[in-house]
């Protein structure tokens, strides 16, 4: 068990630093990609393109690090949540637009394939938060 939540880290730390770090140097034009998704004001939009990379490096830093495993996988999950949100909203209401999900030069529409990429990644975060979650009861009542 304890491989598999490992590769659950590695795995989530490696697109959640990829997605973040390609949009670090980018932040005014994934204020605008924001901006297209018609979801937020303005100023939002500008907050959320600083903030949300910085958050996506973090979380990638703590599963690469082990260290607090459990409330970087809780903070992933509520990421995937909102980017799948965003995504569904998107589609629903017929937007052509770039899902801005590693940058804005990745060319990636808004679509069914970055929907489910959202949804395994937040399968993926959940898996680790329960792996996390049950490794850390187990423990406490094999100790007692």
């Amino acid at each position: 068990m304890i491989w598999c939540e490992r590769l659950l880290r590695v795995g989530l730390a490696a697109v959640l630093a990829y997605a973040g770090i390609s949009k670090l140097t980018q932040a005014w034009s994934f204020a605008e990609t924001i901006a297209n998704y018609h979801l937020l004001p303005a100023q939002a939009n500008q907050v959320a393109a600083v903030v949300v990379p910085w958050v996506e490096c973090l979380c990638a830093i703590l599963l690469l690090c082990g260290v607090w495993v459990r409330p970087a996988a809780m903070v992933a999950s509520g990421l995937f949540i909102v980017f799948a949100a965003a995504v569904i909203s998107a589609l629903s209401r017929g937007l052509d637009i770039d899902c801005g999900c590693f940058g804005t030069g990745s060319a990636s529409e808004v679509g069914m394939t970055t929907l489910a990429i959202d949804a395994v990644c937040l399968a993926a975060s959940l898996a680790l938060l329960w792996c996390s979650t049950r490794r850390r009861t187990h423990g406490a009542s094999v100790r007692s």
